[in-house]
């Protein structure tokens, strides 16, 4: 179906309802669950703008959207895991993004005066601009890589990003003695997520944690040829993420050996580049995931371990092999694999025999797809984008 525009809104500060700002970064692993987010706010009749790139912000908000321009710049290639990729993520995209943006999100605080800042806590930008402005603001966490501890204690890492957070903060001109953590509210911090998938015990979920669960909306349409599916065969979802399109090339062709000895498995593959695709497999450039999944049309899925797609795979139930590459990646995977949820497989070195047995492994074992399903009701019992949307509303509403 088409992609529902998120409303205009008038450029005056007397219009009805609540006005939220979202900042976020021009990465659809993100902009995805904000826009979702974003609807269910509209919904409710109240206001929403975002800040960012028109040519990244366009193709998924719509024309209608208000969008507050950054301009856009290129950043540099990231490191492919371990604490140098979570080093090259905060030098490389963070810290630079933060600076480029700072003005333009300043501005659009100023011009449009929100009642609240929905702040991606990878564009600080958001939080800075907002507490300089008295502007309540709250966090949004699309990912668990700044959720409870995923650098497993890794102190040296960890006070080396906090040292450049609190860079950003001094550069920002904002006053050391009022420093914040800026990718934590103090008051709100939305998570599309579970305890369960934070390796959290419910009862320690902090209190400002709204763990909504993915946030869903229907997507732009995907071209896709569904007549294509092999109705007499199990399918797979392969799919690496848009950021590791440049990494993923061999993996991708392993994977594509393990398949064709798995003549009864029909494999859908996201591949941006050319790849050799198995007999009988559909390989599209992007695929609807989304629909794929609402419409029962994969059996299993196997990906990075990316938030979105993890998420969006156990609401339906469906369970996983993943092959993290960096971030948070790898702390998820071993997250649901303990769980029972998925087979962790390793990106690099993962033979094509090894790839196989792990998709046998979700494809014919029973117990993978209950626990899957079970971790599945879990999220959807967050309430997902209207959760978080009424959760967003009584933030912004809260005496202060």
């Amino acid at each position: 179906m088409p992609a529902t525009p998120v409303p205009r809104t008038p450029d005056t500060p007397d219009t009805p309802g609540k006005r939220l700002l979202i900042v976020v970064p021009p990465l659809s692993g993100h902009l995805l669950p904000a826009r979702a987010l974003a609807l269910a706010w509209a919904a409710r009749g109240h206001l929403v703008s975002w800040v960012g790139p028109e040519a990244a912000l366009r193709p998924l908000l719509g024309p209608d959207a208000e969008v507050h321009p950054t301009g856009a710049r290129l950043f540099r290639e990231q490191a492919a895991g371990g604490a140098a990729a979570v080093r090259s993520l905060w030098e490389g995209f963070v810290v630079p993004h933060t600076r480029f943006t700072l003005g333009a999100v300043r501005r659009a605080v100023a011009r449009w005066r929100p009642d609240v800042v929905l702040v991606d806590q990878h564009s600080p930008a958001g939080a800075l601009a907002a507490h300089a402005a008295g502007v309540p603001w709250a966090s949004f966490a699309p990912s668990s890589l700044e959720i409870g501890d995923p650098l497993g204690g890794d102190g040296e890492l960890t006070g080396w990003r906090d040292g450049v957070l609190r860079g950003l903060w001094e550069r920002a001109g904002l006053p050391a003695a009022e420093y914040a953590d800026p990718r934590f509210s103090p008051g709100l911090v939305v998570a599309p997520s579970s305890a369960a998938l934070l390796g959290l015990e419910p009862s320690a979920v902090p209190a400002e944690y709204a763990l909504v669960g993915p946030l869903l909306a229907d997507r732009p349409d995907v071209p896709f040829p569904w007549d294509a599916l092999a109705p007499d065969r199990r399918r797979v979802l392969v799919t690496m993420g848009t950021l590791s399109a440049e990494v993923a090339g061999d993996f991708l062709g392993r994977t594509a050996a393990a398949l064709a000895e798995l003549p009864d498995v029909q494999a859908v593959v996201a591949a941006p580049g050319e790849v050799a695709l198995p007999p009988g497999a559909i390989g599209r450039a992007h695929v609807p995931v989304l629909e794929l999944l609402e419409r029962g049309a994969v059996d299993a899925v196997l990906c990075h371990g990316g938030m979105n797609t993890v998420g969006e795979s156990l609401v339906h139930g469906r369970p996983l092999v993943l092959a993290p590459i960096r971030h948070d990646q790898p702390v998820t995977a071993g997250r649901l694999a303990a769980l029972g949820a998925a087979v962790h497989v390793d990106f690099a070195t993962a033979s094509p025999e090894r790839l196989r047995a792990a998709l046998r492994a979700v494809l014919d074992r029973p117990g993978f797809r209950s626990a899957a399903e079970l971790l599945g009701r879990q999220l959807r019992e967050g309430g997902g984008a209207v959760a978080a949307a009424e959760r967003l509303e009584r933030f912004a509403c809260a005496p202060r």
